[in-house]
């Protein structure tokens, strides 16, 4: 699961250019779905509503009620909200890291997931669905590994940088992500609206 993250820091990065190019927001600590989010699609960085629509739908925006903002790596091929961008729509979604929350009661627990390794970014498999020249996106996940497991039982679909370039061509191996390795910390618990640097500061 993956239903909170933050914006991929891209400044020094090759992406830098083509950030200042799309009007950047400046950089958000809580990006919820329907929002706008980066993209890398079609070896362009560009922006897509964080929550997939399908081209085959005939409704409004509104109409559409689906939850797809997270697709699952072991079903998306068949599913048919995300078939046709298993076949043509691979992305990769650029984050800063991911929250997941723990505890049996409200309010939960925030915890912040970043690369266990010197990667500033994260990459996360997407899939991309351009409906009514909407581009739209989901997050791919997967079954937890070890780094993950306690805390929850889904992780995003994280990708090495070899995994990248496989999961672009069309890859359908299920195992990709399963070796990256996270950390987390808590940080101050935080409302659905609240944004901010504070966000991610360990408590």
């Amino acid at each position: 699961m993956c239903g909170r993250y933050i914006d991929p820091n891209l400044r020094g990065t090759e992406f830098e250019l083509s950030e200042i190019k799309i009007d950047p927001f400046p950089r958000r600590f809580n990006i919820k779905p329907t929002q706008e989010v980066y993209v890398l699609w079609e070896s362009e960085l560009t922006c897509a509503r964080w929550g997939l629509i399908p081209t085959w739908h005939k409704g409004t925006l509104k109409d559409w009620r689906a939850a797809t903002i997270n697709a699952r790596i072991e079903e998306a091929a068949s599913k048919p909200s995300f078939r046709g961008a298993w076949r043509y729509g691979r992305c990769l979604i650029p984050a800063g890291g991911y929250y997941e929350w723990t505890g049996d009661r409200s309010p939960k627990q925030p915890l912040f997931f970043s690369s266990a390794g010197n990667e500033e970014s994260l990459w996360f498999a997407g899939l991309m669905s351009v409906w009514n020249d909407l581009r739209t996106c989901a997050i791919m996940t997967r079954a937890a590994n070890d780094t993950v497991g306690p805390i929850h039982d889904r992780m995003p679909v994280i990708l090495s940088t070899d995994e990248r370039d496989a999961w672009l061509a069309g890859s359908g191996d299920l195992g990709l992500g399963a070796g990256y390795s996270v950390k987390h910390h808590p940080v101050a618990r935080f409302g659905i609206s609240d944004d901010g640097d504070e966000l991610i500061e360990p408590v």
